[in-house]
């Protein structure tokens, strides 16, 4: 492989990683929007369909025809995922969880 074969395939990761980056740092960014607005059907279906363009026209951009850049295109988009994953995990969530209660638990001794 030669030096311009590896720039293609670096190229193709990284947009892969954008794409990704830009598809689920989207989605996180509409759960933590979408849940608080007054209407959240519209917030999710509005990003769905932007993230779904971006996601299959990057793709399309990316890949290029070619099997093996679309392949290590979407390698680089589930290392986005892995990524983003990591880091909203630090975010405090939205919604707490509370406690069950139930009448037979009692903190009275």
């Amino acid at each position: 492989m030669g030096t311009n074969e590896w720039g293609m395939w670096m190229g193709s990761f990284v947009g892969g990683l954008i794409i990704g980056g830009l598809f689920f740092g989207g989605l996180w960014w509409t759960l933590r929007r979408g849940l608080k607005a007054e209407r959240p059907a519209m917030w999710f279906l509005v990003s769905w369909v932007v993230r779904m363009g971006l996601a299959v026209g990057g793709f399309y951009v990316v890949g290029n025809g070619d099997w093996r850049r679309f392949l290590i295109c979407l390698l680089g988009f589930i290392g986005a995922r892995v990524a983003v994953v990591r880091v909203t995990k630090t975010v405090p969530p939205l919604i707490s969880p509370k406690a069950p209660t139930s009448p037979e638990v009692s903190n009275a001794g």
